[in-house]
């Protein structure tokens, strides 16, 4: 697959909605990222832990809440490099309650701004078990 950029500035509007996505959270997915990223804090795979902390249960990484939501805009855009600024507000954590079926992080995002040099801002919506999960979720990206 080509990491050129699919989407034309031309053809970008302020307001122009992204494909929405859902990515589902296990905790077997939070035991694979703890290896991936040597991250290995007891709260993402530690009930016993995370609740002795004051926690409600295990949580999701926040980088990994922060992966998972611009990869609404890398599949948008087609090319991960496009991105040359990201940055979020961690407000509510991802619970992931080990029953099987995890949680959900729902990312939606639009277009908010044309900016020069063929660059757009779009901002993100990160929603779990009906919270909002980042705040300030915004990248710029360069199109074609």
């Amino acid at each position: 697959m080509s990491t050129a950029t699919k989407i034309a500035y031309a053809d970008v509007e302020t307001g122009t909605e992204l494909p929405a996505q859902t990515f589902p959270v296990t905790r077997a997915t939070l035991v694979r990222y703890a290896g991936a990223s040597g991250d290995f804090n007891p709260i993402h795979w530690n009930e016993r832990f995370a609740r002795e902390v004051g926690l409600p249960d295990v949580i999701a990484h926040g980088m990994f809440t922060m992966a998972e939501a611009i990869r609404v805009v890398t599949d948008w855009v087609g090319d991960p490099g496009a991105v040359l600024e990201y940055g979020v507000r961690f407000t509510k954590p991802v619970i992931v309650p080990d029953d099987g079926e995890g949680a959900v992080i729902e990312v939606s995002g639009k277009v908010a701004a044309k900016l020069a040099d063929n660059t757009v801002r779009v901002d993100l919506t990160a929603m779990s078990a009906g919270k909002k999960v980042l705040g300030m979720a915004r990248a710029v990206v360069r199109l074609a």
